[in-house]
C-alpha cells in the first residue's frame, strides 16, 4: 500500500520523504539548537535541505544538495565581521546631535534593507550552486546590488500603492532572478505576469481593504477639524476631554474603526493560505528553462489543510506546555517570591523563565516546519506538470560553487529561507 506521503504527480514529480523521519530530524535539531545556544542551526539547515532535495524526484531522478554546515558557519562569521562596523558606524552617528544623528535611524534602516535584499539574491545563488540534478549544477549570474536597487524601488511602490503594486513587484523580481538562472548551459526565464497575479489577488485585497477604508473614513468624518484645532490651542491639561467634547461622534467612530480594523485583520488571516496558494501556483507555472515548461495545479484546499494541521498541533503543544509549566512556575515563585529573595535566586528564576521561552519558541518553530513548510514543499512539487523535459538531456555542465557569504548575511539579517 502506498504511503500518503509518497504520491506521484501527472507531470513526473514525486516527493518520497517520510513525514515521521522529518519530524525526528527537526525534534533532534531543536534539542541540539538549545544545547548549543543556536550554533547547530547551520547543521540543521543543511540536514533539512538534504532531506527535501534528496526526496524530490523529477522524472525518475532525485535532486542533490551539496552544501555543508561549515560553509554556512563561515559565511555567517564573515557576515558578522562585515555588519559589526556598519552597526558601530550607525551607533556613533546616532550620538551626534546634528542632522546626521537625527536621520541616522532612518539611514540605518534603509542601508540594512538594501543589504538584506543583496543577501537574498546572494543566498539564492549559493543554494542554486549547491543544487545538482542528473549530475549537472544550477547556477546564477547577475548583479546582487542591481537586484537590491530594483527590489527597493518595487517595495517602495508597493507601500505607496497600499499593496496594489505587489504583483508587478513579484513578477519583475522573479524575472530578474530567472533570466540570470541556469541549469548547466540552459538559461531560465519567467513567463508569469503581474497582471495575471493582480487579477487573482484583487478580490482578496478588496475584502481586506474595504473594512479598513470604512473605519478610516468614519474616523475622519467624525472630526470637526476647526473645533479640534481650537481645543488643542486652548491652555490647560484636559486636552483629550475638550477634543471629545468638540467631537461628540468621535468615541463611536473610534470603536467602529477598531472593529473594522479587527475584521480586516481576521479576514487577512483567513485569506492568507488562499493567497499563498495563488502565489505558489502563479510562480511555479511561470518557470521556464528553454523549451522546458512547468505548470502547477496546486489546490487551495491543500494549503488550508497544512495550516489546519499546524493549528491542531499548536493547540496540543500549548496544552502540554501549559501542564508542564505548572511545576516550573512554582519553582520560579520559590526562587523569586518574597522580599528576602537573594540575587542568586532571582537569577535562577529568570533563567528558568528564559529556558521555558526558548523551549516554547523552538516547539512552535518545529511544528511550523514539520506541518506547513514540509506540506507546501510536497504539495507544490506533486502539483507540477512538466513539458519538454527531454531538452534537459542536451544540457552541458557549466558554473561553479559560489561563496556562502550571501547565506551568512541572510542569516545575520534574518532574511534567509530554505
Amino acid at each position: 500500500m502506498t504511503s500518503p506521503d509518497i504520491t506521484a504527480s501527472a507531470g513526473g514529480v514525486r516527493f518520497l520523504g517520510d513525514r515521521k523521519a522529518y519530524w525526528r530530524l527537526l525534534v533532534r535539531g531543536a534539542g541540539l539548537l538549545m544545547l548549543t545556544l543556536g550554533i547547530y542551526r547551520f547543521w540543521l539547515a543543511t540536514d533539512m535541505r538534504r532531506f527535501l532535495w534528496s526526496n524530490t524526484q523529477v522524472d525518475g531522478e532525485t535532486l542533490e544538495y551539496t552544501g555543508t554546515p561549515i560553509e554556512l558557519l563561515l559565511g555567517f562569521l564573515t557576515a558578522i565581521a562585515i555588519l559589526i562596523p556598519v552597526y558601530a558606524a550607525f551607533f556613533v552617528a546616532a550620538l551626534d546631535l546634528g542632522p546626521l544623528g537625527r536621520w541616522s535611524g532612518l539611514i540605518g534602516f534603509l542601508a540594512l534593507f538594501v543589504l538584506g535584499q543583496y543577501a537574498v539574491y546572494r543566498a539564492r545563488r549559493y543554494r542554486l550552486t549547491r543544487t545538482i540534478y542528473r549530475g549537472l549544477r544550477f547556477h546564477q549570474g547577475g548583479s546582487a546590488w542591481r537586484y537590491a536597487v530594483c527590489a527597493i524601488f518595487w517595495w517602495t511602490l508597493t507601500i505607496l500603492t497600499l499593496g496594489l503594486a505587489y504583483p508587478w513587484k513579484e513578477a519583475r523580481l522573479e524575472r530578474f532572478k530567472m533570466r540570470n538562472t541556469y541549469y548547466g548551459d540552459l538559461a531560465g526565464r519567467f513567463d508569469g505576469t503581474g497582471l495575471s497575479l493582480f487579477l487573482r489577488g484583487l478580490p482578496m485585497w478588496l475584502l481586506i481593504f474595504i473594512p479598513l477604508a470604512a473605519g478610516v473614513t468614519a474616523l475622519i468624518q467624525s472630526f470637526d477639524w476647526k473645533a479640534l484645532s481650537d481645543a488643542v490651542a486652548q491652555s490647560g491639561d484636559d486636552v483629550l476631554g475638550r477634543i471629545e467634547g468638540s467631537n461628540p461622534d468621535l468615541a463611536g467612530a473610534i470603536v467602529f474603526a477598531m472593529l473594522a480594523t479587527g475584521a480586516a485583520v481576521c479576514i487577512a488571516a483567513l485569506l492568507y493560505p488562499a493567497f499563498q496558494a495563488v502565489l505558489l501556483r502563479w510562480w511555479a507555472s511561470g518557470l521556464r528553462f528553454g523549451e522546458f515548461e512547468i505548470h502547477s495545479k496546486l489546490r487551495t484546499a491543500q494549503v488550508y489543510g497544512a495550516y489546519v494541521r499546524f493549528l491542531w498541533y499548536s493547540i496540543l503543544f500549548a496544552i502540554v506546555a501549559a501542564i508542564l509549566s505548572i511545576p516550573v512556575l512554582l519553582l520560579v515563585n520559590v526562587f523569586m517570591g518574597g522580599a528576602d529573595a537573594s540575587v542568586g535566586k532571582e537569577l535562577a528564576g529568570s533563567l528558568l523563565v528564559l529556558i521555558g521561552y526558548v523551549i516554547v519558541a523552538l516547539g512552535y518553530s518545529t511544528i511550523y516546519r514539520a506541518t506547513v513548510l514540509l506540506s507546501l514543499w510536497r504539495f507544490t512539487a506533486e502539483s507540477l506538470e512538466l513539458k519538454g523535459i527531454a531538452v534537459l538531456a542536451q544540457v552541458k555542465a557549466t558554473g561553479a560553487p559560489s561563496s556562502a557569504l550571501g547565506e551568512g548575511l541572510a542569516d545575520a539579517l534574518n532574511v534567509g529561507g530554505i
